[in-house]
């Protein structure tokens, strides 16, 4: 069938993912994630994506953990609980975005109704946000009293 809406889990690869997170043991998932985000943000490993779908599914279950994520409502996502990601998976999962939003032969490409494919992009870009790290806080001046 491909893929049926813009949501992070409405296509069959991502879908799938969400079977094989499943079926993977507790400790297994974390790893799996992260292999998803480091193999899409490689661009020395290949000029192509290959699972830009897996990619996004990935981030979206890090934004689910994070302050102002959507959860995972779905019947396509996972129905295991997730473990709690790292920190550092934020980062990786917007890079990874960044590169599918930017996959210029990727699956924003492949929308036949543009008004659908602005609908997905706007999706990536709500994780993006989610995902960015806030600034961090620096203060401009350190008084003594």
């Amino acid at each position: 069938m491909g893929t049926w809406d813009t949501g992070p889990f409405d296509n069959d690869t991502a879908a799938d993912f969400a079977n094989d997170l499943d079926d993977a043991k507790s400790e297994e998932r974390e790893p799996m994630i992260r292999a998803i985000l480091t193999r899409t943000i490689d661009i020395d490993a290949v000029d192509w994506l290959t699972e830009p779908e897996k990619a996004v599914a990935a981030a979206a279950l890090i934004a689910a953990q994070c302050p102002g994520g959507d959860p995972i409502a779905t019947p396509y996502g996972p129905e295991t609980p997730m473990p709690a990601f790292p920190s550092d998976l934020r980062m990786l999962a917007d890079e990874a975005l960044d590169r599918v939003i930017h996959d210029e032969d990727g699956p924003t490409s492949n929308w036949i109704d543009p008004t659908r494919g602005k609908q997905w992009r706007a999706n990536l870009n709500r994780l993006r946000a989610v995902l960015a790290p806030p600034p961090p806080t620096i203060p401009l001046f350190d008084l003594e009293p």
